[in-house]
């Protein structure tokens, strides 16, 4: 996690610091709009889901940075902005996906993500005075190619998954996992090689 360090005489506003993953306070404007933009698409995708689970995928590349083709979401989804989001083309991602979008999520192409898994890229200040401030950044999280992530899995902020590998349901990530690897528990450990 990232030393809370922040630039008293920073002249960037507040959603330029938050998609550089540097330190700053959500209430701006600016962010406030594009997060309830974000929450506004993704009642739409989820409403459409059930009658048109084909159809509703264009209302999502409307919104990430990318949705490759044949890759599919199932809803319901929660997103905080959903415009950070990329999904490689013959990506599967089941039902419940939580992904907080402060800065890059990537996911690569051919994965298979299990239900109600959670990619979280904010952290807060472990100092309590920032925190009950508001401060907050994020780390960006990239999954590779080929990668199955169980059901229930929790992927934190920072984190890349390499190609090939397989995340056990339930499994808490807190650090990178390697390609071709097999990694289970909380925290999750690479058990062995694939």
């Amino acid at each position: 996690m990232k030393p809370f360090e922040i630039d008293e005489h920073d002249p960037r506003p507040a959603m330029e610091r938050m998609q550089a993953g540097d330190w700053y306070i959500a209430d701006d404007p600016a962010i406030q709009q594009a997060f309830r933009h974000g929450l506004e698409t993704v009642a739409r995708f989820n409403a459409a889901y059930p009658t048109d689970p084909d159809g509703s995928q264009e209302i999502l590349r409307g919104l990430f940075a990318e949705l490759g083709e044949g890759a599919h979401v199932r809803g319901p989804l929660q997103v905080d902005y959903g415009t950070q989001i990329s999904i490689g083309p013959g990506t599967f991602v089941n039902y419940h996906l939580t992904a907080l979008d402060v800065v890059e999520v990537r996911i690569g192409a051919g994965c298979q993500f299990g239900p109600n898994i959670q990619l979280l890229t904010p952290i807060h200040p472990l100092e309590a005075e920032p925190r009950r401030a508001g401060w907050e950044a994020a780390e960006p999280i990239v999954v590779g190619d080929n990668v199955w992530v169980g059901g229930g899995a929790i992927i934190a902020g920072g984190v890349t998954i390499g190609d090939d590998s397989v995340i056990g349901a339930g499994a808490v990530v807190t650090r990178d996992i390697p390609a071709n690897s097999l990694a289970v528990g909380s925290p999750a450990k690479v058990i062995r090689q694939l």
